[in-house]
């Protein structure tokens, strides 16, 4: 049996605020173990344990979009799991159609696996069990049905969707399948309570398995529109160096909705007759979608007096709180029940109880146009990443760190000159017509006008000091000539 990982790596997951930004997402982040949350996902089915039986999966195949490209690839090789395919979404149309691309994909060549669909940006805990799972579901796929996994619910939630289980189908000594009766939406307080002392309701996990031909088969019968759309968008293709680029008019006429709604829930109806047709595994392995800073705060280690910290935080008379600091030492005294969130450029204090009301200061900054909603300070590139150290009228300070055998865009600016340093390593430096090396504690100048180009020519990090100085200093100040990474 062939199982293919599929991951979802759409989302924004901007109710992290402001650890997750929309050109930085949480699922890119390490916010519970020194994996990020895309790289734990990748390991996950293949992180065996001494007797375990193998999965036998094959290299995920990755539907992200064209502003995480470089960086999901960079993660997933340093994790050891390089992606099959990474498919890259001209626009956002939900998980259905994400998941149909991967689908088309997975049977161009004539196979039909038993895809498991996973988004980037959850954390399971208990690695066996999710396994466990994996391979239940992936028998009852392997007969035509359309399997997601139910989270055994430990509290009356009302951030979640639930699932009510039907008659039992079968049972492994890590967890139980059954029928799928019905999905139902957020509760109330009451309304969640009930289903808890039930036993009948599980949270929706948004993790599913079920074969590519049955995915495809089922959506053309219940939403032939995205299947349509969806068909013509990745006969456009284009191949583009590791990523697979799909055709944007096609998929930007393609409507949104998610794996749940167009066709989950149809084939799941009282009156869809569904049969044998579906499925639902209860899963108990430590999941949690990673949602708010107070689920963060929930699946962390904590100490004797229930706080998390990461990096450089001092705690003082401080209880059940969340304290993180990126940049700086970041004191907390006689604190409670408080999330605590220090970046370079910005610093957000919330009640833990509050912590879904960080999408309103998310609005907040969207209608005012500022910069912190969307990216950090130090901002990832294809051959590495800067960081804006300082700026005043008419200059910028950068650091910049230059991945080992990378280089930069041969370009040219209109506005500005520069200035670089080397602080560690040696650089290659192309000017007009002339290339040279520096190496540590050495400087040149780049006239305004001038073509240039940085490179790394070592096998350690390049990291250099950039005094930037002009009359305009934005990114889009750029002219290239050549890209290693195609880029315009």
């Amino acid at each position: 049996m062939k199982i293919l990982p599929v991951i979802l790596s759409g989302g924004s997951g901007t109710r992290l605020w402001p650890l997750s930004r929309e050109q930085y997402p949480k699922q890119l982040l390490s916010l519970c173990e020194d994996w990020t949350l895309l790289q734990a996902t990748a390991l996950r089915l293949g992180a065996q344990q001494p007797g375990e039986t193998p999965l036998g999966e094959a290299a995920p195949v990755v539907v992200s979009n064209d502003e995480y490209r470089f960086i999901v690839a960079e993660q997933l090789r340093r994790a050891g799991r390089a992606a099959g395919a990474i498919i890259l979404e001209p626009v956002g149309r939900n998980t259905a159609p994400a998941l149909t691309l991967a689908a088309l994909h997975a049977v161009e060549g004539g196979d039909d696996p038993v895809l498991a669909v996973m988004p980037a940006d959850h954390v399971i805990r208990d690695g066996v069990a999710f396994r466990d799972a994996v391979r239940l579901a992936a028998g009852l796929a392997e007969q035509g049905r359309l399997v997601t996994f139910g989270i055994v619910p430990t509290a009356a939630e009302t951030g979640y969707g639930y699932i009510r289980r039907g008659a039992p189908l079968t049972g492994l000594s890590r967890g139980h399948a059954y029928e799928l009766a019905r999905f139902v939406e957020k509760p109330d307080q009451a309304t969640a309570r009930r289903y808890l002392e039930s036993g009948e309701y599980f949270w929706n996990s948004g993790i599913f398995v079920m074969k590519a031909s049955v995915w495809l088969d089922e959506l053309a019968r219940h939403r032939p529109d995205i299947a349509e759309a969806c068909r013509s968008a990745f006969a456009a293709r284009e191949q583009d160096r590791d990523f697979l680029r799909i055709g944007r008019q096609a998929f930007e006429a393609c409507p949104a909705d998610s794996i749940d709604y167009a066709v989950m829930e149809r084939v799941a109806a009282p009156d869809a007759q569904s049969g044998e047709r579906t499925a639902v595994i209860a899963l108990d392995a430590g999941w949690s979608d990673v949602g708010a800073w107070d689920a963060l705060w929930s699946v962390n280690a904590k100490d004797e007096q229930g706080n998390v910290v990461q990096g450089d935080v001092m705690l003082h008379d401080t209880r059940d709180t969340l304290a993180i600091s990126q940049s700086r030492l970041v004191a907390c005294i006689g604190l409670k029940d408080l999330v605590v969130v220090e970046t370079p450029d910005a610093v957000m204090v919330a009640a833990r109880d509050r912590t879904q009301d960080v999408k309103k200061i998310v609005e907040k900054l969207r209608s005012e146009g500022r910069s912190e909603i969307s990216a950090h300070r130090k901002i990832f590139r294809p051959w590495g990443h800067y960081d804006s150290v300082d700026d005043g009228e008419r200059f910028q300070v950068k650091r910049i760190v230059v991945n080992p055998g990378a280089s930069l865009s041969l370009q040219m600016h209109h506005h500005r000159a520069e200035h670089w340093i080397v602080v560690r390593g040696t650089a290659r430096v192309v000017r007009g017509d002339e290339a040279f090396l520096l190496s540590e504690n050495q400087s040149t100048y780049i006239p305004l006008g001038v073509k240039h180009r940085l490179e790394n020519p070592g096998k350690l990090p390049l990291e250099i000091v950039e005094v930037q100085s002009g009359g305009y200093l934005g990114e889009d100040d750029i002219v290239r000539f050549q890209d290693s990474y195609g880029r315009g």
